[in-house]
């Protein structure tokens, strides 16, 4: 695979996609290891994208609306500085659902977001 910065902003949106969806089956797998190489993975793409002219973070809104709940509350999460209202729906969607692996996460940031403790950036 090329370098970050060699890949166009679609390139980096797909790459992104992936990591989540990888993420969703470590979760469901209980490896925290993978996760966490993947979480690593996933940040380089997010400094990529916002370090991009225009601030290219834009480019994972859409990712709102796929089917996986991680790659929405990724995108979301990602994208809080840019969009707050639209992201902070998207999490809320999450953490208010009946059942999903990422609603503890949702409530979490959340939770950050009204007290203060998490500043999207």
């Amino acid at each position: 695979m090329s370098p970050i910065n060699k890949l166009t902003t679609p390139e980096l949106v797909k790459r992104f996609t992936e990591i989540a969806l990888e993420q969703d089956n470590a979760i469901r797998k209980f490896d925290s290891r993978k996760f966490n190489r993947l979480h690593v993975q996933m940040d380089a793409i997010r400094e990529e994208l916002k370090r991009r002219d225009g601030d290219q973070r834009a480019a994972l809104i859409p990712l709102y609306h796929h089917p996986n709940g991680q790659v929405r509350l990724k995108a979301a999460i990602t994208t809080l500085a840019l969009a707050p209202k639209a992201a902070r729906a998207v999490i809320s969607a999450i953490a208010n659902a009946e059942f999903s692996l990422q609603t503890a996460d949702a409530r979490d940031i959340l939770e950050g977001l009204d007290e203060g403790d998490y500043k999207p950036t």
